[in-house]
């Protein structure tokens, strides 16, 4: 359906009446110029993204349902990433005329089962027209006591870092799709031009033929079994608000805390930089799981530098004080992963590597200027 046949109420009626508050602090939300939230006893906290189509996302492999739960994922990732709350949210979009209404209501569904998943509200939003593609805009919101926020700049000397999960399989499933993409369209280009020579010369069963050759090549699903891991870490992350409460349970306060979405490399010079201290990691036990492992050396590609530097894990990387070791470890077997330590400034940003070498942090995650 034409989204414009709906008109501006009809659209906002058809994503928005099966919206129901849930959260206390959420006292009004879409039908006005504003919605109303209330936090009388804790901080506020507010992230907000921007997703440009063709440069953040690439709908020739991801669904406007998967796009709508990762784009939501992401911003409760960063709630999640200052040891918040996330309580409400909301999403505006920027879309051209090849969306339909059933897209929309598509990357809602998205959108709700990621906000459904940790009691989150959508609490407004806005819809407008884009001549350059689908452009998302989205701002969660979320709560914390004053003495419970976690920090960038809160590292110290002889602090533990520690990751969550493991790293480096979104960027292997971003890997095999971006393949998968490229055979494709070098099957369709080979098609057109297979065409175009069978027009000249004038042979119109041949066209016919790779017409309808081309039509199959259209509706054609590439084979990822075994790879289905993979791809989930891309198209469909989760934030780690388990571990904000494992960490909660076990009497465990971070020190500083970010999610990883640019990759490790980058996020561990953001605290080091913020915090003014140094670091070592150790290549040995940044956590890779054996499917990534598998693709790195398929793409011919160094894994540790895919975990590394590949990004979109939401993981969440934290340091604690080295008191808190022996509860850290006794985690092992749920996700947690202790890499390193912090160092003074002086002493630089380091991995150790396997053989006992030094190597600086370099980050290579993604530049917005470029």
């Amino acid at each position: 359906m034409e989204i414009s046949k709906l008109g501006e109420f009809g659209l906002i009626d058809r994503l928005t009446n099966d919206i129901k508050l849930k959260n206390p602090s959420s006292l009004y939300g879409v039908g006005d110029d504003c919605a109303v939230m209330h936090y009388p006893d804790s901080e506020v906290l507010i992230t907000t993204d921007m997703l440009m189509e063709g440069i953040h996302f690439d709908l020739t492999y991801i669904t406007m349902q998967e796009l709508g739960y990762k784009a939501a994922m992401a911003n409760i990732s960063d709630v999640f990433a200052m040891n918040g709350t996330p309580r409400q949210m909301t999403v505006s979009l920027a879309l051209g005329k090849r969306f339909k209404v059933e897209d929309l209501d598509a990357f809602y569904l998205g959108v709700r089962q990621a906000c459904d998943k940790w009691n989150i509200d959508v609490v407004g939003g806005d819809t407008t027209t884009s001549l350059t593609g689908l452009a998302i805009s989205i701002t969660c919101v979320g709560e914390a006591k004053h003495e419970d926020i976690v920090y960038r700049n809160g590292a110290r000397e002889t602090d533990l870092i520690c990751v969550s999960g493991n790293l480096g399989a979104a960027y292997m499933g971003l890997q095999l799709l971006e393949r998968e993409k490229t055979v494709y369209y070098q099957q369709i280009d080979d098609i057109n031009n297979k065409i175009k020579e069978a027009q000249k010369d004038g042979n119109d069963v041949l066209v016919k033929h790779l017409q309808e050759e081309g039509a199959r090549l259209y509706n054609f699903q590439p084979d990822f079994s075994g790879k289905e891991y993979l791809l989930e870490r891309q198209l469909k992350p989760e934030a780690r608000g388990d571990i904000v409460s494992l960490l909660r349970e076990h009497n465990i306060h971070p020190t500083a805390m970010m999610d990883i979405s640019d990759g490790l490399s980058s996020e561990l010079l953001h605290i080091c930089k913020q915090s003014n201290c140094g670091c070592r990691i150790y290549e040995k036990n940044i956590p890779i799981d054996y499917q990534t492992a598998i693709m790195a050396e398929e793409f011919n590609m160094n894994v540790t530098t895919c975990a590394m530097n590949g990004g979109e894990d939401y993981e969440l990387l934290f340091t604690c004080p080295i008191g808190d070791h022996d509860k850290l470890e006794s985690l092992l077997s749920q996700d947690i992963r202790q890499i390193g330590y912090i160092t003074k400034p002086e002493l630089g940003v380091k991995l150790i590597s396997r053989d006992q070498q030094e190597f600086d942090i370099t980050a290579q995650g993604w530049n917005p200027l470029k």
